[in-house]
């Protein structure tokens, strides 16, 4: 029986403390090392993940305690650790920061959940025995919170480093596992929804400049001794998928290029499990597309792409074709925004698929941005009527068409911005699209039905 015992938890004070780039230099300099590392990112992001994937030359997982229970959260992580040497999970916005003011689904909530022992990278720019102070306060906050360790990000210089470091050694004893100096900018570009993508071009040289940073400033070998000195993880949870994978069934293609790529691995899995053999695509290639009996479109960046969209007509014309003929597509946010009408961003206006005679524009800030709640209100393929649907968004576009209230919609939203007037999930025939974002783990009973669905079009019956 494997238990994945070597675990850390890297942890900010808030967003914008250099976690990330902490957990993206460690994850590459240990396996730079040769150390196997199974990487993970709580909260739901798909960004983040992506660059863990690569820094760590291993598939990364999302761990929420917003969409999933403790057992289902310790199955993820069990079952996606075996076979590495560690595992590493990179928190989201302060380590006690939640939903409410008791820290629900805080990246503390889930080091518990995990018994993970937690590293915090502090930034401390213009701070010195302060930082000790808020250690402190950190290190006893909540109870059953393993602080095993920290390091001191955005350090001036070799006096303010000194002054740091004697400064946690007198008044905590908490060890500090390495001091980063200040960088002059970001070693990964950023735009409007975080890191740049790496489908849009090479990070392998920045994530190696990370791991020597990592392996010049930080204390690695401490840091993977915190790991190994996590408690033993207990009984091997349950398979994430229940019961043997069912037989092939049915194709379904999934759009995966520079435009859209976000795909949480399980949603993947788990219509895989259900008996659909997936097929990738792109909406910028000109090639054309594979029969395949349902679509899945995540999301990503249309706006950045817009014009190479718009400019394949074929695809987008064969995408509208699909749709009319009651193929089941399912579509999130960026997908979403291919099957309107048009996608407008610096006043121009691009042709899209036209499959929903409506609009998305594009705007400097975000419209739509954290966990959602929503009520299945339509029974269609992908979900029956009255199915409560956890999910989120993130999204700078938002749906300009007077029409929106018109057409048909499959979710009212409870908690979260949708498309328009509190609804999303706008239905053409089998197609669902709209901003939300699931997961598969979260919403039961979602990849069957898609595969059935699929199933049933491949067969020629009426899904």
């Amino acid at each position: 029986m494997f238990n994945p015992d070597p675990r850390i938890l890297l942890a900010g004070l808030s967003g914008g403390t250099g976690k990330t780039i902490v957990s993206l230099a460690c994850a590459r300099a240990f396996s730079r090392a040769g150390r196997v590392v199974a990487p993970f990112k709580k909260g739901p992001d798909y960004i983040d993940a992506q660059w863990l994937s690569l820094a760590a030359s291993r598939p990364c997982s999302n761990l929420d305690p917003y969409f999933h229970s403790r057992d289902v959260i310790r199955s993820v992580f069990h079952h996606k650790s075996i076979g590495a040497d560690l595992s590493l999970i990179e928190g989201n916005r302060g380590l006690f920061d939640g939903m409410d003011e008791h820290g629900s689904c805080s990246s503390a909530e889930l080091a518990r959940m995990l018994d993970a022992p937690v590293i915090l990278a502090i930034d401390c720019t213009k701070m010195t025995r302060t930082v000790a102070a808020v250690v402190q306060g950190c290190a006893g906050f909540e109870p059953g919170l393993n602080l095993a360790g920290v390091i001191l990000n955005r350090t001036a210089g070799e006096r303010h480093r000194s002054v740091l470091r004697r400064s946690m050694e007198t008044h905590t004893d908490i060890p500090v596992l390495g001091m980063l100096p200040k960088m002059v900018s970001n070693p990964i570009p950023e735009r409007h929804m975080g890191l740049m993508s790496d489908q849009e071009y090479d990070g392998s040289g920045h994530l190696d400049a990370l791991a020597d940073l990592a392996s010049e400033w930080l204390d690695l070998e401490g840091i993977e001794r915190a790991a190994l000195a996590a408690p033993d993880f207990g009984p091997t949870p349950p398979p994430i998928f229940p019961g043997e994978p069912a037989a092939r069934k049915a194709r379904i293609g999934y759009v995966h290029d520079a435009a859209l790529w976000f795909y949480y691995p399980e949603n993947l899995e788990a219509l895989e499990h259900a008996g659909a053999e997936l097929v990738r695509l792109s909406l910028l290639d000109p090639e054309p597309w594979p029969e395949v009996d349902g679509l899945y479109l995540g999301g990503g960046f249309p706006e950045v792409f817009a014009e190479r969209i718009a400019a394949n007509r074929p695809v987008l014309d064969h995408l509208r074709a699909l749709a009319e003929s009651g193929l089941p597509i399912y579509a999130e946010c960026g997908g979403f925004m291919v099957l309107c009408e048009r996608l407008e961003i610096d006043n121009a206006s691009h042709a899209m698929a036209g499959v929903f005679p409506l609009t998305t524009s594009f705007c400097p800030r975000p419209q739509g941005l954290g966990y959602t709640e929503a009520e299945v209100v339509a029974d269609t393929v992908f979900f029956p009527a009255g199915t409560r649907v956890l999910g989120h968004e993130f999204h700078y576009s938002m749906c300009v068409s007077e029409r929106a209230g018109e057409l048909e919609h499959g979710l009212r939203m409870v908690r979260g911005q949708g498309s328009a007037l509190g609804r999303d999930g706008f239905l053409h025939r089998n197609t669902w699209a709209g901003y939300n974002h699931i997961h598969a783990l979260a919403v039961p009973g979602w990849a069957e039905r898609f595969v059935a669905a699929a199933a049933a079009r491949a067969t020629g019956a009426r899904p």
